[in-house]
């Protein structure tokens, strides 16, 4: 039934990696078009992944996107990503992520073919779609928060063609108290990707995998991952990797605040800049990741260039 045991240590499914590998598996189709149809609340009779491969070596994944990007059977596309580690922000307004997310769901949509071959009214709905491990809207209480675009007064929907639709995990608390009976599909789901690696959610994991043949699946899928030496291997040094990261950078900015100087954190992090954009991680995401302007981080590839 797919029953996740007590004595066995699983793997996160809220981590990017295994995320991507329950989602995108061959012989799981059910569970990626179960959880569209859940997310988006509308029936979903087929699903065709458009980007299945995975990172050959260790090296490759530090800059590989684990995003399941998929068109469904009326030709909407929908872009998944689980966002498991946070990224790096001046506020706490989550405004790398939410660009992060406008980004590739504008990138998205206008990747379609307008222009000598269908009208523009013709062009189907985009939706960017990101499961996040951490809290992105404090302010607001539901988990799951749909943007699309709207009248700044009215609310008059300008139109339905783009949708970003953010489902925090870390909100879930009120959610497990419910009887599962109670519970939404897209509940079920959010409940086994947050806790199903949790020894202490388990049995109540297990109770949610049994009310649906889809969740089923994606517990066979997850169990025979997490048996996995190779797939174990790879998730601990990934987490090794971040972890290194995350203290580099935070060994760089306490550099900088020593210095008190006015590019103090930019020479603390150029190490750090350097190494990653030689592991060959694009200029894009080592913004993302350090939170330095794209301009200083071109400007460090240039002078790896010049040596």
């Amino acid at each position: 039934m797919g029953l996740l045991p007590l004595s066995v240590d699983i793997l996160p499914p809220a981590d990017d990696r295994i995320f991507k590998l329950l989602m995108t598996s061959p012989e799981a189709k059910l569970v990626l078009m179960d959880l569209i149809s859940a997310t988006l609340q509308r029936e979903v009779v087929d699903v065709v992944v458009r980007n299945n491969e995975l990172p050959v070596t260790t090296t490759d994944e530090k800059a590989e996107r684990f995003d399941v990007n998929c068109q469904l059977g009326d030709g909407t596309q929908v872009d998944i990503e689980m966002q498991a580690s946070h990224i790096e922000e001046l506020s706490d307004e989550h405004r790398n992520l939410i660009g992060k997310s406008t980004y590739y769901l504008c990138d998205l949509h206008s990747s379609q073919p307008a222009r000598g071959v269908r009208r523009y009214e013709k062009l189907v709905q985009t939706y960017q779609v990101t499961f996040c491990s951490y809290t992105i809207f404090p302010g607001i209480q539901e988990y799951v928060n749909s943007f699309s675009m709207r009248h700044d007064t009215t609310g008059m929907q300008l139109t339905d063609a783009i949708h970003a639709v953010f489902v925090e995990l870390s909100k879930l608390r009120k959610i497990l108290e419910k009887p599962i009976s109670e519970m939404t599909e897209l509940e079920k789901w959010s409940v086994f990707l947050r806790y199903a690696d949790s020894p202490g959610h388990r049995e109540v994991v297990n109770d949610i995998i049994g009310t649906k043949e889809a969740l089923q699946m994606a517990g066979e899928l997850l169990l025979s991952v997490s048996q996995d030496e190779r797939e174990r291997a790879v998730f601990r040094s990934r987490r090794m990797y971040q972890t290194d990261l995350e203290s580099n950078l935070a060994t760089a900015e306490a550099r900088g605040e020593a210095r008190g100087e006015a590019r103090g954190r930019l020479e603390g992090l150029s190490t750090v800049v350097k190494n990653l954009l030689q592991e060959n991680m694009p200029a894009e995401q080592v913004a993302r990741v350090t939170g330095l302007p794209i301009d200083d981080v071109i400007r460090v590839a240039a002078e790896i260039e010049r040596k």
